[in-house]
């Protein structure tokens, strides 16, 4: 480095006489980002950089980033004196890491450098090198000098970042005058001409680039392009020139066509209907020219949308329906998802889904096979064809090592939200579930997912108690096992003795909960209540102790109340919630119940995302059998939304949102809205 081809920058020589420069910077009293970074190892980074020279890689540009961008926080003062060092070696054409040090300049500029001089970081644009060129696209050089570029950039990598660079400067440039465009700069002005320009030339790929690029600038555009952009990407023949064009300066890779379906899709978030269309018809053109890529993509997008909105599934259902006898595995396998989410709606499928449950096809970035999801599909309609060899699919499930998904894509199911809807088939799956349990043990993953079915089954699970009562022994399987017991009720009274023995963690709460399963599954189960009560009592405050365990007690509990009534006017949330709800079923009265539930309700009407209370608020109303104006009103609301009363991502979006809808409506048809009353106040 150095000589003829040194760099000036600010008046200094700072590339070949680079340590002189620096020698000459006064870093007192500057900062970097961290205070734990001395501001003298930002010379030390830019030394480093400059004696690797053509050796130089990436991470010697790391260091940087730490020191002198603001990585949200204010600019550290060493960025104003880094910079022309930065833009020097940047420019360097002996240096090996010029587009990580251009990249490096796009995170540094920021509001507190825009009075420095960046002349030579803007004249990147115009570099020989075309990575550089593409890199500095990036840099925000403003509508105009973009402008100067586009009309001389001949090569096409350079040429489509450079576009989308464009939309994006005239969109940050015309922001003050979104209300009329009319009122833009003429350099604003003159890239509108050239997006609307490239829509309507010979380049497809150039036209798809030019939808992004403007979509900032007219959200309404992919909207109406919508037929050009299909017709673009259901083309074959097209497919290999997306990744020989499409680059970004933030990504290594070029982008492939799939990708730029997906980030096409969000440019249509805002229209529903237009994002669905865009969704259906690229799996209805991919299915007619055998693309298989394409239409996996497509209902990847498509499962999005399911998991997000309930209006998609008339439209899904048949779609996924004919795809399952589609030759791409990974294609049956995404259908077979669809279908085994929509539930009983598939019913129509049932015998193509019968004829998969030997289809060993997969996707290497999905989790399960088609069979696999077939089976449960075929659960969800309640086709006793799936019961053969369904508990032995969940336990090799369950026993997988170093299982892996991603939370909203496609999955197999977890074993309770497969079985516990099947409690109807409790005769015929109990026993392959007994033997799991007693192959697997108390430390078996199978064992443990299936504990919370069996609680669920509740009495029906009766005929595993033998095999329950020897996972009492173990601190992993104790508490559980009890809870499953006193689901069963009083039929399990012969595991007392075992549950008087059990092993767990030593917890004063433990302990007091293995009393207190004793004494209700026992003989005296009177006793039950007042341990039950003495725990909520004991309980110190703010804590409510376990409140929920009145519930089942009633009216017995009721001398408890006074200190029921206190946690729920003293707490949030779901103890707030749990009391108000026990402090019902121990007195009877709807009030203050009422309008603690409320609380739980409302919200959801108004965009909320409290489903997990909002579901119990709704089985209390239904218990009650009463409901308030403003709930019945709320409801109403709910039950017109589009969206997931769910947060949990993938198929459970839609299995809770079902189950919540059900509640819902149930609520609806059961509860009655009181009469007028008193407020009841007083301390029952």
């Amino acid at each position: 480095m150095g000589g003829e081809d040194d760099v000036v920058v600010n008046g200094a020589v700072v590339t070949g006489a680079l340590s002189k420069a620096l020698d000459a910077v006064v870093w007192d009293g500057l900062e970097t980002r961290s205070e734990a970074d001395p501001v003298e190892d930002v010379a030390r980074a830019l030394r480093r950089l400059a004696s690797a020279g053509t050796e130089a890689v990436e991470e010697d540009c790391h260091p940087l980033y730490s020191l002198v961008t603001r990585d949200g926080c204010e600019t550290p003062s060493a960025a104003a004196v880094a910079l022309p060092f930065v833009i020097a070696l940047a420019a360097d054409p002996a240096m090996g890491v010029r587009v990580g040090l251009v990249d490096l300049l796009a995170s540094m500029h920021a509001p507190a450098l825009a009075g420095e001089d960046w002349s030579g970081a803007w004249a990147l644009l115009a570099d020989p090198e075309p990575t550089v060129r593409r890199a500095a696209t990036a840099l925000p050089a403003g509508v105009a000098r973009l402008l100067e570029r586009w009309r001389v950039e001949a090569d096409p990598t350079v040429r489509l970042p450079l576009l989308l660079a464009l939309g994006e400067a005239a969109s940050r440039e015309a922001a003050p005058a979104e209300a009329d465009p009319a009122e833009a700069g003429e350099p604003a002005h003159e890239a509108r001409a050239v997006l609307a320009g490239v829509l309507d030339g010979d380049d497809p790929v150039l036209r798809v680039a030019a939808v992004h690029a403007s979509a900032e600038l007219d959200r309404e555009l992919p909207v109406r392009q919508l037929d050009r952009l299909i017709e673009v990407f259901s083309d074959l023949a097209l497919r290999p020139r997306f990744e020989s064009v499409w680059y970004t300066p933030d990504i290594e890779t070029p982008w492939t066509r799939e990708d730029l379906v997906r980030s096409t899709a969000w440019l249509l978030g805002h229209d529903p209907e237009a994002e669905l269309s865009f969704a259906v018809r690229l799996v209805e053109s991919a299915r007619r020219s055998g693309d298989a890529a394409l239409c996996r993509e497509a209902l990847d997008l498509a499962w999005r949308l399911l998991t997000e909105r309930r209006s998609v599934e008339a439209s899904l259902l048949p779609l996924a329906g004919g795809l399952l006898a589609d030759p791409d595995g990974a294609v049956r396998l995404r259908a077979a998802n669809i279908l085994a989410v929509l539930g009983p709606a598939a019913a129509p499928y049932a015998d193509r889904l019968a004829e998969l449950l030997d289809d060993d096809a997969s996707d290497p970035h999905l989790d399960g096979s088609v069979r696999e999801i077939a089976r449960w599909a075929l659960t969800r309609i309640g086709d006793p064809r799936a019961l053969p060899g369904l508990v032995e699919q969940l336990r090799a499930q369950e026993e997988e090592q170093g299982r892996g998904y991603a939370i909203g894509d496609p999955r197999r199911p977890d074993t309770k939200d497969v079985l516990i809807p099947l409690r109807a088939h409790a005769d015929t799956l109990l026993p392959a579930m007994r033997e799991t349990i007693r192959h697997c043990g108390a430390r078996g993953g199978a064992t443990r997912s299936l504990l919370p079915v069996l609680e669920a089954w509740g009495e029906d699970a009766l005929p595993a108690l033998p095999d329950l009562i020897p996972l009492l022994a173990d601190t992993w399987t104790s508490i559980d096992v009890m809870r499953v017991l006193l689901a069963i009720g009083p039929a399990a009274a012969p595991a007392v003795p075992a549950v008087l023995t059990s092993q767990v963690l030593d917890h004063p709460g433990n302990h007091r909960f293995v009393a207190r399963t004793a004494a209700r599954l026992g003989a005296d189960r009177a006793e039950a209540p007042r341990l039950a009560g003495e725990a909520v009592m004991r309980a110190e405050e703010p804590e409510p102790g376990p409140i929920g365990g009145l519930c089942e007690f009633g009216r017995d509990a009721a001398p408890y109340a006074q200190r029921v009534r206190f946690a729920m006017e003293n707490s949030t949330h779901w103890p707030r919630l749990t009391a108000a709800i026990t402090l019902w079923e121990i007195t009877g009265r709807v009030e203050p119940t009422m309008r603690v539930l409320e609380e739980f309700v409302l919200p959801i009407a108004d965009g909320g995302d409290g489903f997990g209370l909002f579901g119990d608020a709704l089985r209390a109303l239904i218990r009650m059998g009463e409901i308030s104006p403003a709930i019945r009103e709320a409801l109403l609301a709910v039950r017109q939304s589009d969206r997931r009363l769910s947060a949990e991502g993938g198929y459970r979006m839609v299995l809770r949102d079902q189950e919540l809808r059900g509640l819902i409506e149930e609520a609806m048809a059961r509860c009655q809205t009181p009469r007028a009353r008193p407020d009841r106040r007083d301390t029952p």
